[in-house]
């Protein structure tokens, strides 16, 4: 199995510090459902792993990340892709879970899913978080530069992470 992860907010869509609380805000980075097709067609397994400590800090329910993720699906549907198993941690940074990124808790529920070791596999996010979560569970870290991304190039990256622009790029390098 050819299987790729990504974090979700500023790698598939925009972020915002703010938060992405309505399905109004959440809004595609340009290229990038594409770019989930596109490997998905190619043979590629796109799952997703995202901290969503809006939930519990009462930005928004649970309902409303669903329909995010219901879009997501949809559009890239709509250009002959699929998107896989998609996780996400609805606590806060203080909760003490084994699932908010850095933790690999997400990372190793989207293995036991596909039943796939994770060494080596490539996951995809925009922050230190998700840099560390790739490393503890020895998963390919690798940076995009949309979303925190050019921020956390300039505070540095652990020696063997993989930069690329964004998604549309890493597609272009798989495929």
């Amino acid at each position: 199995m050819k299987l790729l992860i990504l974090d979700r907010d500023g790698v598939i869509n925009f972020d915002s510090d703010a938060y992405i609380k309505s399905l109004e805000e959440w809004i595609p980075i340009p290229g990038s459902i594409e770019a989930i097709a596109q490997l998905s067609k190619a043979g590629w397994t796109v799952a997703v792993a995202t901290n969503q400590s809006g939930i519990a800090r009462g930005y928004y329910p649970l309902a409303t990340l669903q329909a995010m993720h219901t879009r997501l699906r949809e559009l890239v549907a709509a250009q002959g892709g699929e998107v896989g198993y998609i996780v996400h941690c609805p606590h806060g940074p203080d909760e003490g879970c084994e699932c908010r990124k850095p933790k690999p808790g997400m990372l190793r529920a989207i293995a036991e899913h596909y039943q796939v070791e994770l060494a080596g596999v490539w996951f995809v996010g925009d922050s230190q978080g998700d840099l560390k979560a790739a490393l503890a569970v020895d998963a390919q870290p690798v940076l995009v530069k949309t979303g925190k991304g050019e921020r956390t190039l300039e505070k540095g990256v652990p020696e063997n992470t993989l930069i690329f622009d964004d998604l549309a790029a890493i597609a272009r390098a798989l495929i």
